[in-house]
């Protein structure tokens, strides 16, 4: 799951990404509002954390390009003003969640999660797709309820794939998603491939269907058929 962290104090944007990175979360971080426009423009996320007060712009402007540019990211908002016409004005532009400075970072964890449970796992932390079971919470995966080892980058490749199930997903787009910002560093998708066929051949050897299509010239599809 890839999260983009929008906090212009220093330490604690770093306390954020440090504690959501070790709970496996990918994530990016900026301190601008021209350099969020950049990035919101450029890649999706899983989950935004937003700061109100930017040194160069208003989060709360921000929050509505992202909601008029049709982005379904999730969204929580974090601010020191506990002032309820923001709280409100927050919420009413499509904000999913508001979390006042100064917050615990296992709250802001937990809220993540929720958000990201809700919008994209339809509520649960249990993902099915066929025999195979994700366990989102506990970071797991079974085949016909045995358990399978993976990696983290496979673990994060098989989630994508099964929430965008039946969808023909680009290289790129994958690339980006687990990669993030490092991408950009890679002159080709031979670690992609590795990844993807490593992933492929654990399902299989662990009793699960190949459902991983290679869609030539574009990408992949997790599909039945």
């Amino acid at each position: 799951m890839k999260l983009l962290v929008i906090e212009d104090e220093p330490s604690l944007n770093k306390s954020i990404v440090d504690y959501l990175t070790d709970r496996l979360y990918l994530c990016e971080s900026v301190s601008r509002y021209d350099e969020a426009i950049e990035k919101i423009e450029c890649y999706q996320y899983d989950c935004i954390v937003l700061d109100i007060m930017l040194p160069d712009g208003n989060g709360l402007k921000l929050l509505e390009q992202i909601k008029a540019n049709n982005k379904t990211d999730g969204i929580i908002i974090i601010s020191a003003r506990n002032e309820l016409d923001d709280r409100i004005k927050g919420i009413e532009l499509g904000a999913d969640d508001y979390l006042t400075k100064p917050f615990h970072l296992p709250e802001l964890a937990v809220r993540i999660a929720a958000i990201i449970r809700r919008k994209s796992l339809m509520g649960s932390n249990l993902l099915a797709f066929q025999e195979i079971r994700v366990d989102v919470s506990g970071k797991s995966v079974a085949v016909n309820d045995s358990p399978l080892t993976l990696t983290r980058k496979e673990h994060d490749l098989l989630l994508y794939f099964i929430i965008n199930k039946n969808r023909v997903l680009s290289k790129n787009a994958i690339a980006e998603h687990l990669w993030g910002d490092d991408m950009d560093m890679v002159d080709n998708h031979d670690f992609l491939y590795t990844h993807v066929k490593n992933l492929r051949r654990k399902l299989v050897q662990a009793g699960a269907n190949d459902y991983i299509q290679s869609i030539y010239g574009i990408g992949y599809k997790f599909s039945i058929s």
